[in-house]
């Protein structure tokens, strides 16, 4: 396999020496600008452009991730009445934790004290709501090795690489609730809801589709 250090420029291969913790990388795309234009740019173009979404956070995370040793993992999560969220998760010594770009405050970084992917994903289920307190999150998927599209450049391309995306909400997910829990949630504080939201950039972002 192609040295994962090997795809980036010189100057590109200084950037990503400084993102030597889980906790930098996840300054530097707090740092960043919400990207809320459709399409996917690669880890190259966030570089570059220092704009990402969700999605393409992840992707550069996981990218960066990588370049420090790591495989580049992400795992969707699956919402109701809501927007996915995608989160470059990492192990260290047996535990998982995850960086991600969101405007949602609470929807980011989390230490690699969890030891399973199930737990890790449920320390987000109370803080992971619509802009009207509906908790939303309803599964996620397996981990997803991004490796397979090196083939494609994913890391370093100009083009739109969405289709990692269509791959990746094919991938299977695990439900997290039944129908009765379902039915029994409550809706989220209001105070939790405006700490979520000191975040948010964008007006609307993660509303209610009703």
């Amino acid at each position: 396999m192609k040295n994962p250090k090997s795809f980036w420029t010189p100057r590109e291969r200084t950037a990503l020496a400084k993102l030597e913790t889980p906790t930098k990388l996840q300054q530097w795309l707090n740092g960043i600008a919400y990207d809320s234009e459709p399409g996917t740019a690669s880890p190259r173009r966030v570089m570059r452009e220092r704009k990402a979404n969700c999605f393409e956070g992840a992707l550069f995370a996981a990218a960066a991730l990588r370049f420090h040793g790591h495989p580049p993992l992400v795992v969707n999560i699956r919402s109701w009445n809501d927007d996915d969220h995608v989160l470059a998760v990492f192990r260290r010594n047996d535990a998982w934790g995850c960086v991600a770009k969101s405007n949602f405050t609470v929807l980011r970084f989390r230490d690699p004290v969890y030891r399973s992917i199930r737990e890790l994903m449920m320390s987000y289920f109370d803080v992971y709501f619509n802009s009207i307190g509906q908790k939303t999150l309803r599964g996620y998927s397996v981990p997803f090795n991004l490796s397979r599209f090196d083939g494609d450049n994913w890391m370093t391309t100009e083009e739109d690489v969405s289709d990692i995306g269509d791959t990746l909400d094919r991938a299977r997910h695990y439900p997290v609730l039944t129908r009765a829990q379902i039915r029994d949630l409550q809706i989220t504080d209001p105070d939790l809801v405006k700490a979520g939201l000191m975040g948010a950039k964008v007006v609307g972002l993660f509303k209610a589709k009703t």
